[in-house]
């Protein structure tokens, strides 16, 4: 499960005032910076998309930052925080990420007025941050997390496409560079039903802007994929694997049947909750699963560990041939044991940011940090690990080759 989006809340007062002030500051840094090239989104014209597909694997995260404008590093991220709390210790993320979700008059599209406006506040944010704007595209989870009956439902696709046609339309608008990742667990929900993506049937032809693909789970993909490309060429769009256990020796190969390799980028995880949370199985949280031994080895010695996921993730991107982005990564603080309540214990912070050269060599080319669930450590509750890992790891950035 993942966690649910609320609209942007309105802040007034002082904290606006205050806030218009630091975007006019940080507006002014990027630009002695030299802009683009200092790794803060670019202006001007429009550039056409970067396609990364005759582009050797080792090369391609690389040419992905520089077409989003960043340094040729290991880009760090935050998610599902708000902006002002990040501006507030100090922090300068690459990537920031919010979700977009729903289907029908609950859904993002309806969240600020006018439709859609809900974009144009995530972008000021990402702006006033130095960060390149990141979607998580959730809305296949409308009718509940893995239920798929709306494939073939014509009302709920209808509003599916329409809602898929405004986005890219509104960051085509934008014109700038932009992170989309389509429809996380979604792709491992459709494979559980049937592992052949090109016979699951899915109504796409009903969206004008996909006449000529297949009614199907591998032409939902590539109607978002060529939809993106087409309306919004500087958005770039991650395929996340789901990762499910009982899926991770079948699903490298659905993705190919399933058209992924034509995506920009694979958006990869460890877990959508701290590791406390997991091995306290608590209900409240929604980290009741299946599983043991969430709180992974540092010293690569016992399994689960760091490494094995390493080789893990090198194996999907291998499939692919796409860079990764490690995506809503816990942000909890290591502890010796268990606690059995928040805050909970998570190391995977410590070690992404202390080991960073591990994920360039996995295939990474950023990682975003946030929490899967309200009651997950966020950066005002981790003691300022995150602030003072992430300075230090800036100080010395792991680099691309």
């Amino acid at each position: 499960m993942r966690q649910s989006v609320h609209p942007f809340t309105q802040r007034r007062g002082w904290r606006w005032l205050v806030g218009g002030l630091l975007f006019l500051w940080l507006s002014v840094v990027a630009h002695a910076e030299s802009g683009p090239s200092a790794g803060r989104p670019g202006r001007g014209r429009a550039a056409a998309h970067v396609s990364l597909a005759s582009v050797p694997l080792p090369r391609k995260a690389a040419m992905l930052n520089q077409a989003l404008g960043r340094p040729a590093r290991l880009l760090i991220g935050l998610g599902t925080t708000d902006a002002m709390t990040i501006v507030g210790q100090g922090i300068h993320p690459d990537i920031y990420d919010q979700y977009i979700n729903g289907v029908g008059t609950d859904s993002w599209v309806h969240w600020n007025q006018p439709a859609g406006a809900y974009l144009q506040k995530v972008i000021q944010n990402a702006e006033m941050l130095g960060a390149v704007p990141m979607f998580t595209l959730y809305q296949m989870a409308a009718r509940g997390d893995g239920d798929l009956s709306g494939l073939n439902d014509a009302a709920f696709m209808g509003d599916y496409w329409r809602n898929v046609h405004l986005l890219f339309q509104k960051l085509g608008e934008y014109g700038h560079p932009v992170l989309v990742n389509l429809e996380p667990d979604f792709w491992g929900y459709a494979l559980r039903l049937q592992p052949d993506p090109s016979r699951q049937p899915a109504q796409v032809r009903l969206n004008s802007d996909c006449p000529d693909l297949p009614d199907s789970v591998t032409g939902v993909l590539a109607c978002l994929i060529q939809t993106a490309h087409r309306l919004a060429p500087q958005t770039y769009v991650g395929i996340p694997p789901s990762l499910f256990v009982d899926l991770q020796a079948s699903e490298p190969d659905y993705l190919q049947r399933l058209g992924a390799g034509k995506a920009d980028f694979m958006v990869m995880q460890t877990q959508d909750r701290d590791a406390g949370c997991m091995e306290a199985q608590d209900r409240t949280a929604s980290c009741v699963r299946n599983g043991k031994s969430w709180y992974w080895d540092e010293d690569n010695r016992r399994s689960p560990n760091f490494r094995e996921h390493f080789a893990m993730t090198r194996r999907y991107a291998q499939a692919l041939q796409l860079p990764v982005l490690w995506w809503q990564t816990p942000l909890g603080v290591p502890g010796d044991r268990p606690t059995g309540s928040a805050p909970w214990r998570d190391n995977r912070v410590r070690y992404f940011l202390t080991h960073a050269q591990e994920l360039v060599d996995a295939g990474g080319f950023g990682v975003v940090f946030s929490p899967g669930e309200k009651s997950q450590t966020r950066i005002d509750s981790d003691g300022g690990q995150f602030r003072t890992l992430s300075k230090a790891y800036l100080a010395q950035p792991a680099k691309l080759p």
